[in-house]
C-alpha cells in the first residue's frame, strides 16, 4: 500500500489516479482470491479450468472500488489533504463493497493491522471505528508514509510510525476464563468425501468419536461443523427426499441416533440442511445449524443468510443454466436465505449467536442486536479454499470478535478452527488438515462495544471525520 500511495501522491488527474487504483486493486484481488481456483476443482458440473478465469474476472469487478477510492481522493486532493482524502474515501467503498449486489468484504484492507494470535494489534481499536474504517487508517498510514518519502517531510514520517508501533505493541493482557463448557471437532473429512453417500457413515462416526463425552453425564456445548450431518434432521419432507442409502434414512431415529451418540448433558450444534417444500415438492434448501439435546429433541436452529453467489446459488439460473453454467456446491436445488442474525437460548450453556460459515465477514451484520448473544458459533467447511483462504477466514472472523466484543468459536471441517476470544486473541487452535478436538471454557464476553451499538454508521462517520480532517488541513496549509 505504501508503494500504491505513494505513486497516488505523484500522480497528476483523477483519471490516471483511478487507473492506478484499478491496477493495484486487481493485483491485490487476484493474490488474495486466489483460493477460488481451488473450489472449482472439487465439482463435476463444470471444467476446473474455469477456476482459473473466474478469478481475474472477480478481481476486474473488485478493482472498481479501489479505483473509485484513488479517483475520487486525487479529485479532491486540491482541497483535501491527500492521505485523509484517501482513507476518507477508502473507508468508503469498502463499506460499498459490503454492500452493494449482496456485498463481497473478502479481506479489507485493515486486516493488515491485526496482530498475530497472541494479540490483536492496532486492530484493537476496531470497536472504537469498525473494519471499514480501520481499513481507512492502514491507508492513512501508507498515504503518511508515502507523503513524508515524496516531500521529504518528517512530521508525516513520525506519526506513521508512531500508529505503527502502536499497533506491535498493544499489550493483549490477560484473558478472563468463562463459566460454559465446550468441546469442538474438527474432524478433517476431505472435501471429496462430504457429498459421496459412500462415505456419509464413516464420516459421522469420525466426528462422533472426536466429542465423545470424557466424562459420563457431563453438561458442555458439542459443537460439530458445517456438514456436520449428512441428511436432513427435520422430518416431515417426502420421503423421497430422504437418502434411503444411509442411516439417516428415518430423521426421528437420526436424531434420536446422534442424541445417544452425544450423550446425557451435552447440547450439540452441528450444521445440516432443511428443505423449502411447497406442493409435495422441494423448491429450495436451507444451510443451517440445529441444536439438538441429548434426547435428540431439536430445541433451535438458524439458516444461514448471506449465501454465496455462484456457490450456493445460481445467480440469474433462467439466463445461465441454459449456457451450462451451474453453482459449486452440488445439487438441482438453490440454497435460500435465512431472515438475518439470530440468538439461539440453549440455557445454562448461554446464548448462542451463529454464523455460518462466509457469513462471518460481514461487518455489522453477525449479531442480533435486539438479542445480544454470549458467543458466535461460526461452523465452516473450508474444505473449498485450498492452502490460502483458511488464514484468511479465520483473520476476519477475528475482526469480528474485536468488533463486537464477543468470543467466536469455529468448528471447521478440515482447518483451522479455533477458539478466539472477545479481544481477537486466538485461544486454541487445530491446524488445517489435522483431525482433533478442544475442550476448555468459552471465553466470556466483554460489555456492548461502540461498534456493537452503532454498527457501520460508526465507520461511516469515520470516513466523514477523516474527510473534514483533510480539509482542516488543507486550509492551514494554504494560509
Amino acid at each position: 500500500m505504501g508503494g500504491f500511495a505513494l505513486l497516488l501522491v505523484r500522480t497528476t488527474g483523477w483519471r490516471r489516479a483511478a487507473m492506478l487504483g484499478w491496477m493495484f486493486g486487481i493485483g491485490h484481488f487476484m493474490l488474495g482470491n486466489a483460493w477460488i481456483a481451488t473450489a472449482f476443482t472439487y465439482q463435476a458440473n463444470m471444467p476446473a479450468v474455469l477456476g482459473w478465469f473466474a478469478v481475474p474476472l472477480l478481481a476486474l469487478y473488485l478493482a472498481l472500488f479501489p479505483a473509485l477510492a484513488a479517483g475520487a481522493a486525487r479529485a479532491l486532493a486540491g482541497r483535501v489533504a491527500l492521505p485523509l482524502a484517501f482513507a476518507g474515501c477508502w473507508t468508503l467503498s469498502e463499506w460499498l463493497r459490503g454492500w452493494l449486489f449482496t456485498g463481497y468484504p473478502w479481506n479489507p484492507f485493515g486486516i493488515v493491522l491485526l496482530g498475530p494470535f497472541d494479540g490483536p494489534g492496532l486492530a484493537a481499536i476496531a470497536p472504537w471505528m469498525g473494519t471499514y474504517a480501520l481499513s481507512g487508517l492502514a491507508v492513512l498510514i501508507g498515504g503518511l508514509l508515502a507523503a513524508a518519502l515524496a516531500s521529504r517531510r518528517w512530521l508525516p514520517l513520525a506519526l506513521a510510525s508512531v500508529l505503527l508501533a502502536a499497533g506491535m505493541y498493544l499489550p493483549a493482557g490477560a484473558g478472563a476464563s468463562g463459566k460454559t463448557p465446550f468441546t469442538l471437532v474438527q474432524p478433517d473429512i476431505r472435501q471429496e468425501q462430504l457429498d459421496d453417500p459412500r462415505y456419509f457413515e464413516d464420516a459421522f462416526r469420525k466426528t462422533a468419536e472426536l466429542g465423545a463425552a470424557r466424562v459420563p453425564g457431563e453438561r458442555r456445548l458439542l459443537l460439530w461443523p458445517e456438514s456436520g450431518v449428512p441428511d436432513y434432521l427435520e422430518d416431515g419432507y417426502p420421503q423421497r427426499y430422504y437418502s434411503a442409502t444411509t442411516a439417516f434414512a428415518d430423521p426421528v431415529l437420526a436424531r434420536r441416533r446422534i442424541g445417544l451418540v452425544i450423550g446425557p448433558g451435552t447440547t450439540l450444534l452441528t450444521g445440516a440442511v432443511d428443505l423449502e417444500v411447497a406442493d409435495d415438492h422441494a423448491v429450495g434448501a436451507y444451510n443451517v445449524v440445529t441444536a439438538l439435546d441429548a434426547d435428540g429433541a431439536i430445541v433451535g436452529s438458524y439458516a444461514k443468510a448471506h449465501l454465496v453467489p455462484y456457490g450456493e446459488y445460481l445467480p440469474l439460473r433462467w439466463l445461465l443454466e441454459p449456457l451450462g453454467a451451474t453453482r459449486l456446491v452440488p445439487g438441482a436445488l438453490d440454497f435460500l436465505p435465512g431472515p438475518g442474525p439470530q440468538t439461539i437460548d440453549l440455557g445454562p450453556l448461554g446464548k448462542a449467536g451463529v454464523q455460518i460459515c462466509y457469513e462471518i465477514v460481514f461487518s455489522g451484520s453477525v449479531v442480533d442486536a435486539a438479542h445480544r448473544p454470549d458467543y458466535i458459533f461460526n461452523p465452516s467447511n473450508d474444505g473449498w479454499f485450498g492452502p490460502s483462504g483458511p488464514p484468511q477466514h479465520l483473520a476476519q472472523a477475528r475482526l469480528r470478535a474485536i468488533e463486537e466484543g464477543l468470543p467466536i468459536l469455529r468448528a471447521t471441517t478440515t482447518g483451522i478452527s479455533a477458539v478466539i476470544d472477545a479481544r481477537g486473541v486466538v485461544r486454541d487452535h487445530i491446524g488445517r488438515l489435522q483431525a482433533g478436538r478442544m475442550d476448555g471454557m468459552i471465553p466470556p464476553a466483554a460489555p456492548p462495544t461502540l461498534f456493537a451499538r452503532a454498527g457501520n454508521l460508526l465507520a461511516l462517520a469515520w470516513a466523514v471525520l477523516f474527510l473534514l480532517s483533510g480539509l482542516v488541513v488543507s486550509r492551514r496549509r494554504a494560509r
